[in-house]
């Protein structure tokens, strides 16, 4: 193996929807988060960024030695160009250290009127050759997000040809077309995929008719939804590669989705990383990421073109993950209790697990639960109920509580 990639331990970048989301992200091993504005992004139905929030983020990662990337990445219209300069000002003035664009308008601006902030190319721009990777670094781009649909081959040509710092999505949903390029979203319900406002055609279902537009009769609706995307077991493929930047789609997930996903995928790369010759995949971690997800995962591109085992054709029932059980607020050392603030419904005698980013996972069994007075309790029902439950292991604020993973 060669050392000396091994050695250049890639960045590992979060999605963050919001402040909440973003501490999580960073407490949880993210070595940058990306995040999106109120304007410009793509992701409009997140709760999204002021840029009084935007200063704030950037305070807070910067304190942990974290960076801020903010998507700028929507393909913009006449009108969208009102106030843009303004905006890339005021990013720069909050301290963010990129931005992640795709239309070369932005790009242009940027270079004029912010000239020291980094630029990288969104994956919106479906950059999967090293002759365009070689455009956009002339053009002045610090860094490529490649596009999903990129192979292994693929991704180890344009590094190879073009030494580029290259982002590589690494977990998450994916799209049924080139991501970002889909225009059923518009057909369909008017909302435009490419400025944030993507409802999602793929994941619908859709009755089958023949050539005459006569229904067939099946037992399930027909679908054209991809599986999500897990490079799991490929991540030391992808840092022998060179890759530079690793990266989790996600931003409006649950802060249980943003730490489970980022505290499995710290550990793979730091284990890997730290002793190259001595790695080996641990399956328990497989569990963990696919019991977070209510969505199948596969590597999709990465080793051959996706088939029928990468796509869903017939109906599925996604049901919401209840694993996550309750966030740690606080350890009491006289009592020998963990204070909960409850998330999902659990009783006494459930087997669960504490897992955090300084501590090992640790499973037990709940004894007994008591309220914040006291009072016994036989089970914690209410959302945010603030409980009490025996542990002899102290853990943190901000530990997250399960259900135990292999019971």
């Amino acid at each position: 193996m060669t050392k000396f990639k091994v050695l250049n331990k890639p960045e590992l970048l979060a999605p963050a929807g919001n402040l909440e989301k973003l501490k999580y992200a960073i407490i949880y091993g993210a070595d940058a988060v990306y995040i999106g504005g109120r304007n410009y992004g793509l992701r409009a139905n997140n709760d999204n960024f002021t840029i009084s929030e935007i200063k704030s983020a950037c305070d807070f990662a910067h304190s942990y030695n974290a960076k801020v990337y903010v998507t700028v990445n929507i393909i913009f219209h006449s009108k969208d160009v009102e106030g843009l300069e303004e905006y890339l000002i005021s990013l720069d003035e909050c301290g963010v250290d990129a931005i992640i664009i795709s239309d070369p308008l932005v790009l242009d601006l940027a270079k004029r009127v912010i000239p020291n902030m980094e630029i990288h190319i969104s994956t919106q721009q479906s950059t999967i050759n090293y002759e365009a990777v070689k455009f956009w670094q002339k053009e002045g781009a610090k860094r490529i997000v490649l596009g999903r649909e990129a192979s292994g081959n693929d991704i180890r040509e344009i590094i190879d040809k073009t030494g580029v710092d290259a982002e590589v999505f690494i977990h998450g949903a994916m799209c049924s077309g080139y991501s970002g390029r889909c225009v059923l979203s518009n057909y369909l319900t008017m909302r435009d995929s490419n400025r944030g406002g993507c409802s999602q055609i793929c994941r619908w279902s859709f009755a089958l008719q023949d050539e005459l537009k006569n229904d067939i009769k099946t037992n399930v609706d027909y679908a054209i939804s991809p599986k999500d995307l897990s490079m799991l077991k490929y991540i030391p493929d992808l840092i022998e590669m060179g890759v530079k930047s690793f990266k989790i789609e996600g931003r409006m997930r649950s802060i249980y989705y943003i730490a489970t996903i980022l505290h499995t995928y710290r550990r793979v790369i730091d284990e890997y990383c730290n002793n190259p010759d001595k790695y080996e995949y641990n399956k328990d971690y497989e569990k963990i990421l696919y019991r977070c997800a209510n969505r199948d995962a596969v590597p999709q591109y990465f080793v051959h073109k996706p088939g029928v085992e990468e796509q869903y054709y017939a109906g599925r029932i996604e049901l919401s993950n209840q694993d996550f059980l309750g966030i740690v607020l606080d350890y009491d050392e006289n009592l020998k209790e963990v204070i909960i603030e409850q998330r999902n419904f659990f009783t006494i005698g459930d087997e669960v697990e504490i897992f955090g980013p300084n501590i090992d996972n640790y499973s037990f069994r709940i004894e007994y639960i008591k309220d914040e007075l006291g009072k016994p309790l036989d089970a914690a029902r209410h959302p945010q109920q603030i409980v009490r439950v025996p542990l002899l292991k102290k853990v943190k604020k901000d530990d997250l509580m399960r259900i135990k993973i292999n019971s």
